[in-house]
Order: C-alpha cells, then structure tokens, then sequence
C-alpha cells in the first residue's frame, strides 16, 4: 500500500483511462526523504465557459468552471476523472495540475451579450471549486462576478473556501436584485478529519464564519452536507445543521458520497490509509444503499442510494431542517432584472430599469 501524502487527498497518480502508457515512479512521493509534490498552474486557452448538462439530479443547467482540477483535494471528489479528458490522472495530477481560464470574464460576457441568450441560473462552479487557494492571487472567479453584477445575471454560488467572503462587496449588490444565492459545503465539524479528508479547504470554523458574514450582509447562504460518509460523518448531519442555523444559514442540502468511475479505488486506498478500522464497515454500506455495489451512476439514485439506511439518513434531514427552521431548496433567483451587454462591451445607455 502506498504511503500518504502530506497535504493532499490521493497518494499517487493511477491509470488514465484514456492513455495506453502509464509511468510508476520508483519512489513513492511525499515518502522517506522524498518532496511532496508542488502545484503547478496552466492557461486554458478555451473558446468559451459555459458548459451545459442535462441531468435531472442537478438544479442547474447551465455552468462556468473558471478552473480544471482543484487544489483543495478531497480525497473523494466526484470530479477527479474529468481530468483524465486533459491527459492527467484523477489522483494527484487533479489537485497539482491546475488548468486556470484568464480569460474567463471575458469570454462570459461575449456569451451573455449573444442575442440566443436566454437568462437562467449559472452555477459557478458544476465540478470544480470556483474559491480554491489560487483565487486569492488571480482572482478570476471575482472578474466573472463583476461581469454577472454588470449584467444582473443570476447565479449560484457552492463553495468550501471561506474566501467567497472576500467578494461579500459584489455578492451584496447582486442580493438588491435577488441574482445571486451562495451555499457552503461543510462535511465535518471535525477539524482532524477535514485535515485529512479535505487538506487545502477552509477549516469548519471559517466556513462558518463565512456563511455569518453573507448572512449579516444580506445575502442568502445555505449549507451543503456533502458528501455524506456512511460509518464516517453521516452522525455529524444534525449537528452541522445547526451550526450553520445559527451562523445564520436559511437553506440546507444533502448528498450521499458518489464514486464514480476511478474515484472508488481512490476513496478506498484513503480509507485503508487513515481509517483501516471503518474501512469495511463505509464500504459495506455503500454496498448496502447502491444495491451491492460502490455506486450507482443511475439518475435519481446517485446521490441518495435505496434502503433502510438511505431512508434513515433522508427523514434524519427532513426532521432536522424542520426543526431548525431551515428550507430544503434553494431560493428562486430572479431574471427579470439581465441587462444584456453590448458586443463592444458596452452596457446600453438608456435602461429603463434603472
């Protein structure tokens, strides 16, 4: 088995599924005397932003990733094998092999300024985390928000990073007209467990104190119990609720953990690596709540499993959301307000909505 590496979620880097040749270094890294491995940042040079997805398991249809692969290296992101598709691995490649968009801004206000352009919700982001590390430096998440703000374009914000806080000036002035909505992710409580199971991500406490500062500042925040870990965080659910309840939170949501594709040998080589004793007993009910298997790729069940258990973890969310005052989905933005961007970028003079 290989040895942990300090600071990030996977331990080596498996198999494209793409690629006929794979390299197995020597040395395992972060081992012995070897270095951990650094993060290393590349342009996408991509023509446009906007991806679009037809799955009825997502509250969204539209979405902007103004960055591939993410720092913040959880051990069990469901979005590792979308590296595989740029030539990388879905273990370490994903979380020190960075595609950055520089261009970003710009080639979403081209797309909001087409005159085929319908206004919906945009998620920022549908796989990677728009706030990871690097933002702090290159702010491309904030210029896409600025073009969203000049727009009065809806959007959607899920995170893990407390710097969303960073921007509470533009997301202030998006909540005047009801376009934007933030949600924080927040696993665990546990400070020791995120270390290992998130090691680049905000620490439970900032995320908390980021959902209270949107809170105070008039924006609507919620909190996201995902992913679920049966054996080791599912216990947490009602105490993570209320947490965010009273950091000021009006909205909740929950998902089961998801393994697709490569991802379920990885969650399990973590498992054995920091868990060895609840290794069996999470996979064995995921076994449980995907009919035998690690996970169930159909639509409507691969974020909420079938079984006893699923149904447990379900009504323990209902009855905590009611009791907590918390609402179950998210806020309806509105579209009403989209001023739509001229080609040369500029706004139109006249606007007779103020």
């Amino acid at each position: 088995m290989r040895l942990p590496v300090r600071g990030r979620g996977a331990s080596g880097d498996p198999p494209n599924r793409f690629e006929r040749l794979h390299l197995e270094p020597e040395a395992e890294l972060g081992a012995g005397d070897e270095p951990a491995p650094g993060t290393r940042f590349f342009i996408d040079r991509s023509r446009s932003v906007i991806s679009r997805n037809s799955s009825p398991d997502l509250g969204f249809s539209v979405s902007l990733n103004p960055y591939r692969g993410c720092e913040h290296g959880c051990s069990y992101c469901y979005a590792r094998p979308t590296h595989e598709y740029l030539g990388f691995s879905a273990g370490l490649d994903f979380e020190t092999r960075i595609m950055v968009k520089p261009d970003a801004a710009e080639l979403l206000k081209k797309a909001l300024a087409g005159r085929a352009w319908q206004p919906q919700v945009l998620a920022l982001s549908g796989v990677t985390d728009p706030y990871q590390p690097v933002e702090r430096r290159l702010r491309v998440t904030r210029a896409c928000l600025e073009v969203l703000l000049e727009c009065r374009h809806p959007v959607s914000i899920v995170t893990k990073n407390h710097l969303v806080a960073r921007d509470i000036d533009i997301l202030s002035r998006m909540a005047e007209h009801r376009t934007v909505m933030v949600t924080l992710s927040i696993t665990t409580l546990r400070n020791d467990l995120r270390r290992v199971m998130e090691p680049r991500t905000s620490i439970p406490a900032r995320r908390l104190g980021a959902v209270r500062a949107l809170a105070d500042a008039g924006i609507p925040v919620g909190v996201n119990v995902a992913p679920l870990i049966p054996g080791l965080n599912d216990h947490e659910l009602p105490v993570i609720l209320e947490a965010a309840r009273e950091a000021g939170a009006s909205h909740a949501g929950m998902m089961l953990l998801r393994l697709p594709l490569g991802v379920k040998e990885l969650f399990a080589e973590w498992l054995e690596q920091h868990f060895p004793d609840r290794r069996k007993k999470v996979l064995g009910r995921l076994r449980e709540v995907h009919g035998g298997r690690l996970y169930d790729p159909r639509f409507g069940r691969r974020g909420r499993g079938r079984g006893p258990f699923a149904e447990h973890l379900g009504n323990l969310f209902r009855v905590s959301c009611r009791r907590l005052g918390l609402k179950r989905r998210s806020y309806d933005l509105a579209t009403e307000a989209f001023r739509r961007p001229e080609r040369g970028g500029q706004m139109r003079l006249f606007d007779a909505r103020g």
